[in-house]
């Protein structure tokens, strides 16, 4: 009796060693990259998170070309903790492009292979392509600024690339920064047709609170420049909540956020019309769970949530309502963040596609 149970102790702990094991999760596997200008080398990140329950460790990348270089977070990544794999295309070959870079870790048998396309185009004053958005004659290739996942401590840089068509020089400028933001052009004075950048750097310690902040910011296209809804810049943080302080019972027996949806679409809208949907939100933990911060980023859509602590195996329902009329004054994606107290899905953002019938 005894040598039997010894043999299903033996059983049941190198069951356990078997489970335990590292998982590697990445937000996009597949980047669209759109029009890269030739011989402007253009960097991919992905984000990953360790979904496992041991170390993860990135032994190698690889890459399909030479013209592509990988960088990787070299140390081990521990149970819920993020890392990034990084590729530099150097856009030397003009033409359409696909590349992959193949990830060699301890969570797969066989690399996972990530994987970007686009297309090089040579015309150099034709900044329609990469850079979509006019505030006059001032083109940006993004409209909004995000900073997400943003840890208390954390100084992220956020990069708008910024080309002027204009017949004069140009000194980029956002205005109205608040004091967690600071700008740096790069170059300080663009040429006519010239392009360059804008690094805006977050400075998580001077934030007002944990959770949501938003606010904006405005691009100055000419000295002496007025901001307005023209030159609007939307900027939103998340700073995540810190886990530190949970009682260990809590932290072995976490809740957990499962959604029916992430994102949703809706049939193109009448200009007066309302449309709403629904997601169902639960508690698939073992502890409550609560939506500590919820934001709309946007006056196209509001947004219902009846309850805010759900217990283990609780459900409750997100109706989201958009409101066509105050489509076309939206900037940025329409969106709902939510921070909650799961550890391994601390920010959620729901993505809304909605459009007005022409």
């Amino acid at each position: 009796m005894k040598r039997i149970l010894l043999l299903a102790g033996i059983l049941i702990a190198v069951s356990s060693v078997l489970q335990a094991q590292p998982k590697i999760k990445f937000e996009k596997e597949t980047q669209e990259l759109g029009y890269v200008l030739w011989r402007n080398p253009v960097t991919v990140t992905y984000h990953f998170t360790n979904d496992g329950d041991k170390p993860l460790v990135i032994s190698n990348v690889t890459t399909s070309c030479g013209c592509t270089e990988a960088k990787w977070t070299e140390d081990p990544i521990p149970a819920s903790g993020k890392g990034e794999v990084t590729a530099i295309f150097d856009a030397e070959a003009i033409g359409r492009f696909y590349k992959e870079v193949g990830v060699y870790c301890n969570a797969s048998s066989t690399p996972i292979y990530l994987g970007f396309n686009g297309e090089v185009t040579a015309d150099p004053k034709n900044y329609t392509f990469t850079h979509p958005y006019a505030f006059g004659s001032i083109r940006l290739d993004k409209e909004e600024i995000e900073f997400d996942d943003v840890n208390k401590g954390d100084n992220p840089v956020f990069e708008i690339l910024v080309a002027n068509t204009s017949n004069k020089a140009y000194s980029p400028v956002l205005m109205h920064l608040p004091p967690y933001l600071t700008a740096k052009a790069v170059p300080e004075v663009l040429g006519r047709g010239k392009n360059g950048r804008i690094e805006v750097t977050l400075d998580s310690e001077k934030l007002p609170k944990l959770g949501i902040t938003r606010t904006s910011v405005y691009l100055a296209r000419f000295p002496g420049d007025k901001v307005g809804s023209e030159n609007e810049i939307p900027v939103s943080v998340a700073l995540l909540p810190d886990f530190s302080h949970e009682s260990e019972w809590v932290k072995n027996n976490p809740p957990v956020l499962t959604l029916s949806a992430t994102s949703l679409e809706f049939p193109p809208l009448n200009p007066k019309q309302k449309k709403s949907q629904n997601i169902i939100i639960t508690n698939t933990g073992k502890s409550d769970l609560t939506i500590q911060d919820m934001q709309v980023l946007n006056i196209a859509l509001a947004v219902r949530l009846k309850k805010r602590v759900l217990k283990p195996g609780e459900s409750t329902k997100m109706k989201i309502t958009v409101l066509a009329e105050n489509l076309p004054r939206v900037k940025g994606t329409p969106r709902v963040l939510m921070l909650t107290n799961d550890p391994k899905h601390p920010k959620v953002t729901i993505r809304v596609k909605a459009t007005v019938k022409e």
